[in-house]
């Protein structure tokens, strides 16, 4: 199964559209998405694409982005015994950013997808402090911080879930769908348009 899916910037000027493609497993999927932000202090265009194994662990993540100063890539892929191999096209680096296992892109609701759905937290009460890789925007510098997720309500029916983000001290509640990605981030993005498509039967 395919769907797309497009968040506004809650606030300020600003889109964020993605396609995604599940995998076999309960979490896989893979995600090709742009973010374009408008911003005083220099416009922002942004582009990655992402590969989630099937057990909801990342296994690589290309994203570019760019400003009327400058353009920066940087490729980042997680091994199974759990290095991170990093390549921003002038040097590749192997490291373990504490044992993190998820990843953030600054200012992207979609990445909210990789913890909840590699924990279930939309269909299950959970309360977990993580290290999370965060890639910052537009410079693409790389750092681990420490976050939490704690299920407030899980989704039922037409419900959606509501799971509680902390980072940096700032807590803040997201609505989340049923296949765990953000309908809400208040003072971040919003889900303005969610469209799928079924694989094509076979003849």
């Amino acid at each position: 199964m395919t769907t797309m899916l497009t968040w506004q910037a809650d606030g300020r000027p600003g889109l964020e559209g993605t396609r995604v493609h599940f995998g076999a497993g309960p979490s896989g999927f893979r995600a090709l998405g742009r973010i374009v932000r408008p911003d005083p202090d220099g416009d922002l265009t942004a582009s990655y694409s992402l590969v989630v194994r099937d057990d909801g662990t990342l296994s690589r993540l290309s994203v570019s982005a760019a400003t009327t100063a400058f353009e920066k890539h940087l490729t980042m892929s997680r091994t199974e015994d759990g290095f991170w191999l990093l390549d921003n096209g002038s040097g590749s680096e192997r490291r373990e950013f504490d044992g993190a296992v998820d990843i953030d892109l600054a200012s992207s609701p979609l990445f909210h997808s990789l913890p909840v759905r590699r924990l279930r937290a939309h269909r299950e009460a959970v309360a977990v402090e993580l290290s999370v890789v965060r890639v910052s925007l537009p410079d693409l510098q790389v750092a681990v911080e420490s976050t939490a997720y704690r299920t407030v309500r899980v989704a039922e029916g037409d419900s959606p879930a509501v799971v509680e983000f902390t980072t940096d001290g700032a807590t803040r509640e997201l609505e989340i769908d049923a296949d765990g990605f953000v309908i809400s981030s208040p003072g971040s993005a919003r889900l303005v348009s969610s469209e799928r498509a079924e694989p094509a039967a076979r003849t």
